[in-house]
């Protein structure tokens, strides 16, 4: 008598009521926003929130909202010009402690964001999203490819017996055309002529020039025009991959990150809801260094200017001073891998450390003898930033050295190991996905910072989602002229199956894009195609004598198989265009695949529901299909 169990009418009961939730905070539009959040150790206090209220009364500026949460504060405005401008006057009055993003924050219930209920995000295709201009310092790229000739000549010319009386890199300009240089000092020429003529023979991209006074000989090492154009040129792309990296840990769905001329980067995210961390990520240039603790002298006299021969005065970050060894065991550029964690033993936060082959090697090499002594884990940032000097912009370079913990190095270490100190669990993320990404091979600049409208244009978008409407309508008059009551029915699982695929998207976070909205439509034709196959075979059954009941229970049991072949070949197909696609062809992919999985419950389980409510345990003469 084709009745359905209790359990099956509160399934489809349950399915609907929590789409139709989860769908909703689509309904509510976005606001253009500013995020304040502290930078490293900074925290956004009540005194933050007065003064971003001083300067917002200064200005004249009723925002819509002002609120601080757990990612810092975010300030909602009614338009786009005042967000921008407001980002100017916020960060000039909070200073470098901070970092002022510019957002779009989406207008959703408190009662909605109660219950995890969030927006999908739009692609920059259909929405815009937030655009990064990015310039990559070339100078500190040529200093950094300087400082490993200047360690690649120690070791040469020790390993060549060549007595050398200093070899430092200048960080000041030198030649007539600006270019900067290392300085090989030496007592005598005959031992200056004998080192070049190692060195040349080894490294002949370098330029060397000859220079003598009252006491020394010296040779003055400069990059030559080819090596410095290929060292720019490798900074740039490197930059672009590890950004790339950065994006891809961040979750960011088809960003567009690309160079623009021979120092700049241009890099768009869209449907980023969290900017100020997005801006973070990008623009740090954090790495590590290993590095053994002077235990044997005091560093609290050698902060008064008395630092031992040999080593490095640091500080934590409560500011007690430390000893280091000038040498360092390990660098960053070893970690193939890091994932944050908690440390069993203290109950803090870590990041959990694994080396390549080499780093393993060297790590282990390094505290086989120096089991018993401590460790620093030298933590090392550097940026470049433009402040206003008497209505100039100028640019000012601020390095970051801190020690992170010094723990006492217990047994040999090799390749997997784990740094503890770390201030919150919210660091040791950060930290990791840095770390995981890869360093940037020179320092970047955010010089530009702006949201984008949608690439596709307005006429474009609209256009795309008047497809789905006009599809939409036009497959509900079809179903309901031809099939009547059922047709009905169908229209019902095809509106469903349209709520259940945007909660879907929502729930997941995920990103719609033009292509999704064309595997949207292409799924509005498979639901209706399945249900067309039921009501079909129960238009056979009717006229071949079975009786209205046995017509549906048969239509539906029957035709069963042919929409499950149907629907799971073309979900595999999807699959394989997710796992081997990239950019709009996950966008198909993965709103096509959701589709196929919705369009599989509502145009069979919903739509056999619906029809035993109204069909079901009772005597019917006649079915409208």
């Amino acid at each position: 008598m084709n009745k359905n169990p209790l359990w099956k009418y509160l399934l489809v009961l349950a399915v609907v009521v929590l789409g139709a939730l989860y769908a909703l905070p689509n309904l509510y539009g976005e606001d253009p926003a500013v995020q304040v959040s502290g930078v490293r150790n900074a925290q956004v206090t009540e005194g933050t929130m007065r003064k971003v209220e001083a300067v917002l009364k200064r200005n004249n500026v009723t925002p819509k909202s002002l609120v601080k949460d757990e990612r810092g504060l975010l300030v909602r405005f009614s338009d786009v010009e005042t967000q921008l401008k407001m980002q100017d006057e916020i960060k000039e009055s909070l200073g470098d402690s901070y970092t002022v993003a510019l957002n779009l924050a989406p207008s959703t219930p408190q009662w909605l964001a109660g219950i995890n209920g969030k927006p999908m995000y739009l692609g920059l295709d259909l929405r815009g999203g937030v655009h990064f201009l990015m310039e990559v310092d070339m100078d500190a790229a040529i200093l950094q490819a300087l400082q490993r000739y200047n360690d690649q000549f120690r070791t040469h010319l020790r390993e060549n017996k060549i007595r050398y009386l200093g070899i430092d890199v200048e960080e000041k300009e030198f030649t007539a055309d600006g270019k900067r240089y290392v300085t090989l000092r030496f007592k005598d020429v005959e031992t200056r002529d004998q080192a070049k003529g190692v060195l040349d023979k080894e490294y002949g991209k370098v330029v060397y020039r000859e220079q003598e006074d009252d006491k020394y000989a010296y040779i003055i090492a400069v990059l030559g025009d080819v090596e410095a154009a290929e060292t720019k040129k490798f900074a740039l792309q490197q930059n672009i991959t590890t950004l790339r990296n950065r994006v891809n840990e961040l979750g960011v769905a088809e960003p567009v990150i690309q160079q623009q001329g021979t120092d700049r980067i241009v890099v768009q995210l869209p449907g980023v809801q969290d900017t100020a961390r997005a801006k973070d990520i990008l623009s740090a240039t954090a790495t590590l260094e290993f590095r053994l603790v002077n235990d044997e002298h005091n560093a609290a006299a050698a902060e008064r200017g008395n630092v031992p021969l040999g080593t490095k005065l640091y500080h934590f970050r409560d500011g007690t001073p430390i000893l280091a060894q000038n040498r360092v065991l390990l660098t960053g550029d070893y970690i193939v891998n890091a994932q944050s964690g908690i440390d069993q033993d203290s109950g803090g936060p870590a990041v959990f450390i694994t080396l390549d082959g080499e780093g393993g090697r060297l790590m282990l090499k390094g505290t086989k003898d120096n089991v018993g002594k401590r460790m620093a884990v030298v933590f090392i940032e550097s940026k470049t930033e433009t402040r206003k000097v008497n209505g100039e912009n100028k640019k000012f370079k601020r390095k970051i050295e801190e020690v992170i913990n010094a723990a006492t190095i217990r047994d040999r270490l090799s390749s997997r190991f784990q740094i503890t100190g770390l201030d919150s669990t919210n660091e040791a993320r950060d930290l990791s996905l840095l770390l995981r990404a890869g360093a940037l091979a020179a320092p970047i600049e955010i010089v530009e910072e702006r949201t984008v409208g949608p690439s596709l244009g307005q006429q474009n978008i609209d256009q795309g989602f008047a497809s789905v409407i006009i599809g939409f309508c036009l497959v509900l008059v079809l179903m309901a002229v031809y099939y009547k009551g059922f047709g009905m029915v169908a229209n019902l699982a095809l509106a469903l199956n349209l709520v259940l695929i945007v909660a879907i998207l929502s729930m997941m976070q995920a990103t719609l894009t033009l292509p999704g909205i064309a595997g949207i439509v292409l799924t509005v034709g498979m639901a209706v195609d399945a249900n067309v196959l039921i009501f079909e075979r129960i238009r056979e059954e009717l006229r071949d004598g079975a009786t209205p009941q046995v017509a549906i229970d048969s239509g539906y049991g029957k035709a069963f198989i042919t929409i499950a072949d149907a629907n799971v070949t073309t979900l595999i197909a999807a699959l394989v265009l997710f796992a081997l696609g990239t950019g709009p062809i996950k966008g198909f992919a993965i709103t096509l695949s959701i589709g196929i999985i919705t369009s599989m419950f509502t145009a069979i389980t919903g739509t056999r529901v619906v029809a035993n409510l109204m069909y079901g345990g009772r005597k019917v003469k006649k079915l409208s299909v």
